[in-house]
């Protein structure tokens, strides 16, 4: 039997197939061309986003880091201000804890923010000290109603010298004891004070033993509103008393 032949196709219908294809072809060519596109884009734009995430999140970092010290710092500061000396301070008085004529505690709380004299006797002294005592009474007069003065009269034989001998030193010599206030309390912590707090004994004598020690001193230690040592003077000199009197008018003048 005789095969029969494949039916010529038109060439309308051969156009069309061919319009097909080529709009087949250019189809895909332009979605490759979208994809390759949108690949570029994202491979620049990704970057760039993780860059600026990264920075956001240092800076972040950076202001915590920052803040963290400041405050490290100024805790810092605030607490070894009190030991820091100036070039014009000779010490820093170091806490303390006596009692006064009337059995009540005196700490370095309570003289925070005044300016004082602090010196050392004992009540039975027949030596030094009644002349000590007497160039202070001219202090005292002086800055007896100034709120911001103190005089602390520490002794320096406190077996002897009881809160109840210290109250009738204090009554015999008519002062207001808001101003001039007597201290006792155990020997070791008023010698330590005197020595290296106030500086006017040598640091050199506690090497001995504490009962054979005694404090005999007629220099005063003149404290400013901060707890800084400014100077020591010599309580049995005239001309040093009188140059005490004009730097306490100095430094209550000073703000705290």
């Amino acid at each position: 039997m005789a095969q029969a032949s494949e039916a010529p196709i038109p060439k309308a219908s051969q156009f069309t197939l061919n319009f097909i294809k080529r709009a087949k072809i250019l189809k895909s060519n332009a979605v490759a061309k979208e994809i390759n596109a949108s690949q570029v884009k994202g491979a620049k734009t990704l970057p760039g986003l993780n860059f600026a995430a990264q920075l956001r999140n240092m800076s972040k970092k950076g202001l915590f880091y920052i803040g963290f010290f400041v405050v490290l710092i100024t805790v810092f500061y605030l607490v070894v201000s009190r030991w820091i000396i100036r070039n014009d301070t000779i010490s820093v008085v170091q806490p303390f804890s006596f009692t006064n004529q009337d059995g009540q505690p005196v700490t370095e709380r309570d003289v925070a923010g005044k300016v004082y004299v602090a010196e050392y006797f004992f009540t039975h002294c027949d030596g030094i000290c009644p002349v000590m005592n007497n160039n202070m009474r001219r202090v005292y007069e002086q800055f007896k109603n100034d709120t911001n003065f103190l005089i602390l009269s520490h002794t320096c034989d406190p077996e002897r010298d009881s809160v109840m001998q210290m109250k009738y030193y204090a009554d015999s010599m008519g002062v207001d004891t808001k101003r001039w206030v007597f201290l006792t309390g155990r020997k070791d912590s008023l010698y330590r004070t005197a020595r290296v707090s106030y500086t006017i004994d040598d640091p050199a004598n506690s090497l001995k033993s504490i009962e054979d020690q005694f404090i005999h001193s007629q220099f005063w230690a003149l404290v400013d509103k901060k707890g800084g040592v400014k100077k020591i003077y010599d309580g049995l000199k005239e001309s040093e008393v009188e140059q005490i009197i004009q730097k306490i008018k100095k430094l209550l003048k000073q703000k705290n």
